[in-house]
């Protein structure tokens, strides 16, 4: 049986993340990085929305496409040059999903509607920006945060955790007091939302 669009995105956005040169390791196994967070994001998007669309469902396994291509240390290691990045592989992960989009016959206002879901845009007011952003919070907390806080001082955490819960809906807050974290992590997470 032939594959679908869908599936044939699903392949090719994979197949462009399995070539990320850093890995990461899980059970002493190691994964190309971005090709397993966005496998994860997948996971994440259907246990969190399981009627997610499929623009959507394109949007969160897209969301970090060939990231490695951009190095962080391109730009000026201060918080502008860090949102000049982020804005930079935004632009990148949507312009290199819309030429998959492209190749497997989506018309151009599916693209369009993928493309403004990676960019989020209108978030907070678009339903499907806004679960991409509250997906992208409950990976980094659930799969993350861990090794991320055993390198910062609790206030840096703390104040990460404030700006994260800032982003997210309410629905999104439900999910992440749900994650399986660990005291310490839980602890963190209610003392920056207090």
């Amino acid at each position: 049986m032939k594959p679908t669009r869908f599936e044939t995105t699903i392949a090719l956005i994979d197949k462009a993340n399995s070539e990320d040169i850093n890995t990461f390791k899980v059970a002493d196994m190691d994964y190309p990085k971005e090709l397993l967070y966005s496998q994860r994001m997948s996971r994440k998007l259907l246990q969190f929305e399981p009627n997610a669309s499929k623009a959507l469902q394109i949007a969160a396994r897209a969301q970090h496409i060939c990231r490695w291509k951009i190095s962080r240390n391109e730009y000026p290691m201060d918080r502008v040059g860090y949102l000049k990045w982020r804005e930079t592989l935004k632009r990148m992960h949507a312009k290199l999903t819309v030429e998959i989009l492209d190749k497997v016959g989506y018309d151009s206002q599916f693209k369009n509607r993928v493309k403004a879901i990676i960019l989020k845009k209108m978030i907070k007011k678009n339903e499907e920006s806004q679960t991409l952003e509250d997906t992208i919070c409950l990976v980094f907390l659930d799969y993350y945060f861990e090794e991320f806080a055993a390198k910062h001082d609790d206030n840096k955490l703390i104040d990460i955790l404030k700006k994260t819960w800032l982003k997210m809906s309410d629905k999104g807050h439900e999910a992440a007091l749900n994650l399986p974290l660990s005291d310490s992590s839980l602890a963190l997470v209610k003392r920056a939302i207090t």
